[in-house]
């Protein structure tokens, strides 16, 4: 934006340039991106390929994953692990639950074979990543933990669905929860002479849907072309990594293309970092971008 201030070319497109605020738009809403759009201030773009500039290597980044938070608070009953037959040991039944989940989301949202023509590196997944309990000594058995994890999902499923199926799955589980597998002669979630069974409950945080790039739009054929003359090749791909608001921009009528010039290989590293010379190359990209939307 400097260099086309200091030289002012004449141009057939104008460029613009959004700095936003609250990139990853989760704890304050109401502005960046979204606060724009809602307000009409960026309708003007909508003529042209709009780029968003926060993925990696130096690539065009074609297609992206939604992203569902999930929390499965575990219901058991805590008793001394001497008497294992008098407790529903929470630990043991979140174990078994969740397996039971995964093996159920598998089942219906399998790899899209759309996920091949647009090169993700892996199909949908829902897996998780934290595991907390209340606390206790090493002789009790816990009565209650909670599991949380997330869903990456690949951009030809509906998040809609899959929050549905989620919840069916859990519902099902605690109607059948002595069917589901245990762990040895005295594991057991349902203690008959206390009418007692052990239960689940599922929550989520704020979901959002993945995006597929339009890779018949100008925009691409430009990114693609201006990539392959300044670096030297050009091999787009997509990853279950996501990207906030990217897809209400294109459900608005914007070309959202996306790249970047920092390295994968150091997302989230303790010590993150980019390369001068990757942020340059990426300078002549869209100098090579700019000059083609002149033609």
């Amino acid at each position: 934006m400097k260099k086309l201030g200091e030289t002012k070319p004449e141009l057939k497109s104008t460029v613009v340039a959004v700095f936003i605020a609250s990139e990853e738009n989760s704890s304050i809403t109401g502005i960046g991106v979204d606060a724009l759009v809602k307000n009409g201030l960026l309708d003007k773009l909508k003529n042209g390929p709009l780029f968003w500039i926060d993925t990696a290597d130096k690539q065009p980044c074609i297609g992206t994953g939604g992203m569902i938070p999930w929390k499965v608070h575990v219901t058991g009953k805590l008793f001394h692990s001497g008497l294992p037959h008098k407790a529903i040991n929470a630990l043991e039944l979140g174990m078994e639950a969740v397996k039971e989940i995964q093996l159920r989301f598998y089942k219906h949202f399998p790899a899209h074979p759309k996920e091949k023509d647009y090169g993700f590196a892996t199909p949908s997944t829902m897996k998780p990543t934290q595991w907390s309990y209340p606390g206790g000594g090493i002789n009790q058995i816990p009565g209650e933990c909670t599991i949380a994890g997330d869903v990456r999902l690949t951009p030809f499923y509906n998040v809609a669905d899959v929050l549905k199926k989620l919840q069916e799955y859990v519902d099902d589980i605690n109607l059948n929860i002595e069917k589901l597998d245990s762990r040895g002669p005295v594991s057991h979630y349902v203690l008959p002479d206390e009418n007692m069974r052990g239960r689940l409950a599922i929550s989520f945080e704020e979901a959002f849907s993945g995006v597929a790039c339009n890779l018949e739009s100008r925009g691409f054929h430009v990114l693609c072309k201006a990539t392959e003359k300044v670096v030297g090749y050009v091999k787009p791909y997509s990853i279950t990594g996501s990207l906030p608001l990217i897809r209400e921009l294109q459900e608005e009528g914007f070309d959202v293309q996306t790249a970047g010039y920092g390295l994968m290989a150091t997302y989230h590293a303790k010590n993150e970092y980019c390369l001068l010379s990757d942020m340059a190359q990426g300078y002549k990209v869209f100098t090579s971008i700019i000059s083609q939307l002149e033609d």
